[in-house]
């Protein structure tokens, strides 16, 4: 397990802190339509950090290609399995180097915020070399007030209990947070360490990639649509 990473509960537990099991009852929210509403039809996305599939499988539903990257064996075994022809590549995302470029490149669940920094700008710049001059990338962050409306809860569609129960800074600018999945028979937590980003810094961190942001996708912020710069 990574320093300050933790999860609980039962069946496989990726090292940082994901319950395989877990993520794959999760329900799905309104990403999907989020990124179908923002990308050419039938695009082959890149998507980065897909886990279990849970945002893969809607996304091969709509008629979009998908190369899913993740770096747990145990989360793209369920990948793998998804209908639709979902190719699956295994590495961390900071250090993915295909020799290809995608219409579109994502990275979701708040990734942008990792912990560190080096771990950060290492992502951006995957996104940067493997979307296509003319493509775009999605990236969602977290809301102004993740780190701040604690504690909290809400019940996703699935009927899972989702709580923040805590934020605490431990150095850096770096965040501990702890989260509770409860569901009717089972209980998992995750532990995690996050970075909050103002848009001013989320904006700065960007450009150190060669990106800009071309539109903020959704009211709160928390979706945006980037492309490359010059």
């Amino acid at each position: 397990m990574r320093e300050g990473y933790e999860g609980t509960g039962p069946g496989a537990i990726t090292p940082d802190g994901c319950a395989v099991d877990m993520y794959a009852r999760l329900a799905v929210g309104d990403e999907p339509d989020v990124i179908a509403g923002a990308v050419p039809p039938g695009a082959h996305i890149l998507e980065l950090g897909s886990g279990v599939g849970r945002v893969t499988r809607p996304l091969l539903e709509r008629g979009f290609r998908v190369t899913a990257v993740d770096e747990s064996a145990e989360m793209l075994e369920k990948v793998a399995a998804l209908d639709g022809g979902v190719r699956t590549v295994r590495s961390p995302i900071e250090r993915l180097d295909l020799d290809e470029k995608f219409a579109v490149v994502m990275l979701a669940s708040f990734l942008v915020h990792t912990g560190d920094a080096a771990v950060r700008r290492g992502m951006l710049r995957v996104c940067r070399s493997h979307v296509t001059d003319g493509g775009c990338v999605l990236i969602q962050r977290q809301s102004e007030d993740y780190h701040t409306n604690v504690p909290r809860e809400r019940v996703d569609s699935g009927g899972c209990t989702i709580r923040i129960v805590s934020s605490e800074p431990v150095g850096d600018g770096v965040n501990e947070v702890r989260a509770e999945y409860v569901f009717p028979d089972a209980v998992w937590t995750q532990t995690f360490r996050a970075r909050p980003l103002t848009r001013s810094q989320f904006e700065d961190a960007l450009a150190e990639a060669g990106l800009k942001v071309d539109k903020y996708l959704t009211d709160d912020g928390t979706w945006v649509r980037a492309v490359p710069m010059g």
